[in-house]
């Protein structure tokens, strides 16, 4: 229930951008509360997200090492994500290649930063293993995180992300070729559709939000 009340607030904010309003603070730091009030620390430890971070969501994801991956654990680096599918024998490894083709257009420093994402609408066949194998016929490198996430995940940041996708009969997907560049907060700060084309522009919007 509270991961479907953070996805309303999230469509909200992006349909309907608000003045930031303070967050009210909980219980335990009001000012009656001792200073060293345990969540209190928690609290200080981190800034808090941005209403419009897609880091506000709660699905965890499973990395092709099997690892579990919390959206969130990306904060604080550019993230290039994209959906796709491992048996795409057309679109999205073209898409790969524009995501390479812009990793390698970006300064040393800039790319060194960069993660790049890819995850999965296909919640049937890409275990784990089949995302591993994947990463090994493309050679990507420890750059690039693949995910696969459940029905609920990957249709939340679907949605979020604007990308379309449906499955035929064939068991093929039918989707959108999105690249979408998140902030260090995981704000969108820029999107590029289409496949192939100049790369230049999203490769100037990773650099300005890589300062």
């Amino acid at each position: 229930m509270k991961t479907h009340l953070i996805l309303l607030a999230l469509i909200c904010s992006f349909a309907f951008p608000a003045g930031a309003a303070e967050t009210p603070k909980p219980p335990c730091c009001a000012p009656s509360q001792p200073a060293a009030a345990p969540c209190c620390a928690e609290l200080k430890s981190a800034a808090p997200l941005p209403t419009r971070s897609l880091y506000q969501l709660e699905t965890n994801w499973t990395t092709d090492a099997g690892a579990t991956l919390p959206l969130a654990s990306l904060r604080g680096q550019p993230v290039l994500i994209a959906m796709f599918f491992a048996q795409c024998e057309y679109a999205c490894p073209m898409l790969v290649a524009d995501l390479q083709r812009v990793r390698s257009s970006l300064p040393a420093e800039v790319r060194a930063r960069t993660r790049i994402v890819l995850a999965s609408f296909d919640t049937v066949r890409d275990t784990p293993a089949a995302l591993r194998a994947y990463r090994e016929r493309l050679k990507l490198d420890d750059a690039w995180t693949l995910l696969r996430g459940e029905t609920t995940a990957v249709q939340e940041l679907a949605m979020l992300l604007g990308v379309k996708f449906k499955q035929e009969a064939t068991g093929q997907f039918a989707h959108s070729n999105l690249i979408t560049l998140l902030t260090v907060d995981g704000e969108v700060a820029h999107q590029r559709q289409g496949l192939q084309g100049d790369v230049s522009e999203l490769a100037r919007a990773v650099e300005i939000a890589a300062k």
